[in-house]
Order: C-alpha cells, then structure tokens, then sequence
C-alpha cells in the first residue's frame, strides 16, 4: 500500500479553505449588490417624486392642503443630493449638499457636472412650457453601501490569509513537538540495545580481536550509537564546533561506499585544503547520508554521485550530483516539506530533517541547485566558513 502524501493533503484542505473562502465572499458581495440596486432604485423613484411636487408648485392649481402636502414631500429629502437648473442650466435650487462648499460657484458647476454623467436629468415642465430640470447623485448611504461588499470582501481575505499563517504555525509548531517526542523517544530505545551490543562486542572481541566479521559488527554498532545521539540532538540547539569539515564527509562517503551496490560509483572531489566551519559533526553527517541514499534511489544500481566542495569568500559550498531521473520542476520547492515523496514507500521526512538541521541549526541554506528529468540532480549545502581554528 503506497505512503499518504501528508503534503498533498494538507494543500487540498488548504484549497478547500481558500475555495469555501471566495465562496462566502462572492456570495456577500453578490447579496450586497442586489441590495444597493434595490436601494438604487428607490432613490431614484424618490427624486422623482420630488421632481412631481417641485412641478406642481409651479403649476397655479393646488390647493392649500395639496400644496402643504407638496412641501412636506420636499422638506422630506434629507438625503439625496440634488440641483435644480433652468433650460439653460443655471442652478436656481441646491438640496442636501455641504453648505460650505456650496458656497463656492466652481464646487456646484463641478457637481452638477458630474451629476449630468451619472444620471440623465428629470424635466419639470413650468407655465409657459418653460422646463427646469433636476440632477442628482446617489447619496452618501448608498455611496458606502456600494463600498461595503469591497471592503468586506478585503476583509473575509485578510481574515483567510491571516487564519492560514496561524493555522500553519499552529502545525509547525505541533509537528515540531512530535518530532521532537519522537525522537527523544527513539533515542531512549535505542540506547538499551546498543549499550548491550557493544558489552557483547567486547566479550567477542576478547576472544578473536581481529575477526572481520567482529570488524564490521563493531562498527555498525557504533553507527547505532551515533544514530542515538542524532535522534537525542533533535529538538534542542546542539553544540557547533570550529573543526575541518572534509574527513567529516569522507568518512560518510567511506562508511556509505561499503553499504551500496558495486556498481554505483559514490565519488568525493575536495579541490581544497583544511576547510574550518561551525557544525555538528553528528547531524551534518546525517544531512550528507539522507542526500546520498535519496542520489541512489534516484539513480538506481548503475548511478554516478558526485561530493565536491569549495570554498567562496564567507561560506563553504558542498554540492552532490547525481545523473539520475531528476526532479519535476513542479516539484523542486516541495521535496524539503514535511510528508512529500515520490517513492512508493517512505514518509518524505529526510530531506525535511535535512533543512531543519542546516537552516535552523546550522544557520546555512540547502536548495535544489538544478535539476533536469532524465539527466540528474544537484543538491547545495552552503555553510558559514570559518578560516581558522577556534
């Protein structure tokens, strides 16, 4: 049964989010539209109804009570911007406009102008067929409901990016936790049979000191020791020594070259001299590994893997190429998160692990420095460069 893409999952759902998200948003906004069309509406009926009256006025025939009820209509728009023009556009009557503004004849010709583009205007037919005509501009309530959906669309968008970095936090810093539970408590499992190991080591060893069976067990144990320790330094901030960091990688390349298949070729080119960097022997060591098992995966029985390491003027560059499958390029930003893989089996922590003890431990950089379906992959591991001996 192949392995959950722990990495794909958490993105659908972060999808799903994003999705369920725009959805609630185009819904309100859509809601919110209708309504100020709605609002939209009325007011223009409105204004209408205060053209009528304005018109009957004019007209020489209502009654009292018809002309109180004429002025109340008028005195009951208190919203709704409007100018009141001749034929010829003079501005004989302004309502519901800032009296201070309208002071100035160069605010109200601007304004009128403007209500001349949003709205075509109403015309109040006077004795002697003269016409007045009636502008008007939405007023300020329905101006903001108009903003409104926007701005609540801006804020649904920031409360979505805002709850997505907390959420994604909130499971780094769960994972973390696990992780560092999960290693504790490898570690602590580890030690019991380790330690027995070696006390049997040592008995086989008095017997037949050079026995190259007894060699290799002693070796592999103290690999388990030094695998302990690794699991043991995850989760707190391990101690970085000054020290050469080439036999580092050779012994990983010569402990490696007797555990892989004959026909691959694991190769180690140091163009330098002693090169002095602040790192944890243990945890780079297993940087180097998890890089170099996932270059065989990739290439197969019959693959070519290249170490080589140079020195710039503040950092030390270690690349390892391989001239296997490659990595799709969709693909080169998620190979170091948590739970991504392309095996059939394996949980996709490796290179994972690999970044948190570079970047966070060490204070480095690791990156896909290029990739190529079909022809290889090189990884970089840049490291601050320490010149001499602490």
């Amino acid at each position: 049964m192949p392995p959950v893409n722990i990495y794909s999952a958490k993105q659908r759902w972060k999808l799903l989010l994003l999705f369920a998200s725009l959805f609630i948003g185009a819904g309100s906004l859509w809601y919110t539209n209708n309504l100020v069309s709605d609002l939209s509406h009325e007011e223009k009926k409105k204004v209408h109804l205060w053209a009528q009256a304005t018109q009957r006025i004019f007209e020489s025939t209502p009654e009292q009570h018809e002309l109180n009820f004429l002025f109340q209509v008028l005195e009951n728009n208190t919203t709704i911007p409007a100018i009141l023009t001749d034929e010829n556009y003079h501005i004989l009557f302004y309502r519901n406009i800032d009296s201070l503004k309208a002071i100035k004849p160069a605010y109200l010709l601007n304004l009128l102008n403007k209500m001349k583009r949003e709205n075509p205007p109403i015309e109040i037919i006077i004795e002697g067929n003269k016409k007045n005509y009636c502008f008007y501009t939405d007023s300020l309530i329905l101006k903001r409901l108009t903003i409104y959906p926007y701005v609540q669309l801006f804020i649904i968008i920031v409360f979505v990016i805002v709850s997505y970095f907390a959420f994604s936090a909130s499971r780094r810093a769960e994972q973390n936790k696990v992780w560092v539970g999960l290693s504790r408590e490898t570690a602590h499992q580890l030690g019991t049979p380790t330690s027995s190991l070696m006390a049997w080591i040592e008995l086989l060893k008095e017997k037949d000191e050079h026995n190259e069976l007894i060699i290799e067990l002693d070796k592999d144990v103290k690999r388990l020791e030094i695998i302990t320790e690794r699991f043991s330094n995850i989760g707190s901030q391990p101690l970085l020594i000054h020290s050469n960091i080439l036999p580092v990688i050779e012994n990983v390349v010569g402990y490696m070259k007797n555990r892989i298949p004959g026909t691959v070729q694991l190769i180690f080119e140091k163009n330098e001299g002693d090169l002095y960097v602040p790192f944890n022997s243990n945890l780079f060591a297993w940087v180097i590994e998890n890089i170099i098992k996932n270059a065989i995966d990739a290439t197969g029985t019959n693959g070519v893997i290249r170490i080589i390491v140079e020195s710039g003027r503040s950092v030390v560059n270690i690349d390892i190429t391989d001239n296997g499958k490659g990595i799709a390029r969709k693909d080169v930003k998620r190979v170091f998160k948590p739970g991504f893989t392309t095996k059939s089996r394996g949980w996709g922590l490796g290179l994972s692990l690999a970044r948190r003890i570079i970047e966070e431990y060490h204070q480095g950089r690791i990156f896909v420095l290029r990739s190529e379906i079909g022809k290889g992959t090189t990884f970089r591991i840049v490291l601050p460069l320490k010149n001499s001996k602490a």
